[in-house]
């Protein structure tokens, strides 16, 4: 394994991962456009991070941030007397800089994000919606063991207009890949 995860801190992290927010290629798939500044940036993640900071990181590769992937408790949330309640449902989430893509270290990433929340949460599933077009999403996830779910159509209105989701996921008692 050749990455690692730290916790994201949006205001540290903003700078490295402006390559991502603030690409319009890499936010095509996105539902809101790129971002304009590292302030910008900051802002955006800080409001991404509201109520998964536990469980969303930094991808560190030889000392620099290369990336955030989060997994998001969707039925979870906050109680009076135990504070952050996980939920059974979780949502993953990557992006990588353009210079660290198709170096595995998004597999990396999801495997170890997984890996913490399985022995965290116990989740009964974790799913991910990509937009079709996004191929080395959908990708990433197969390698994953995720399973297509279904096509739901004209989800999502976006800055490149409305768009169809494709839903994958994993559940409870499938095989995870990169533990066997």
């Amino acid at each position: 394994m050749t990455s690692s995860l730290r916790l994201l801190n949006p205001a540290r992290d903003a700078a490295a991962l402006h390559s991502i927010f603030g690409d319009s290629r890499q936010c095509l798939y996105m539902t809101r456009e790129a971002t304009t500044s590292v302030a910008e940036t900051a802002d955006l993640l800080a409001r991404y991070q509201h109520g998964s900071s536990p469980t969303t990181w930094a991808i560190i590769d030889t000392n620099a941030v290369v990336g955030r992937v989060t997994l998001y408790s969707k039925d979870g949330g906050w109680s009076e007397d135990a504070g952050y309640v996980p939920g059974k449902v979780w949502e993953l989430g990557i992006m990588m800089c353009p210079a660290a893509q198709g170096r595995g270290l998004a597999f990396e990433a999801c495997c170890q994000a997984i890996d913490i929340v399985d022995e965290r949460a116990k989740p009964r599933r974790i799913f991910a919606d990509i937009d079709p077009d996004n191929t080395a999403s959908i990708r990433l996830c197969e390698r994953l063991g995720f399973c297509y779910e279904g096509t739901l159509r004209s989800l999502w209105h976006t800055h490149i207009g409305v768009r169809d989701t494709y839903m994958m996921s994993l559940v409870e008692g499938d095989e995870r890949p990169w533990r066997t």
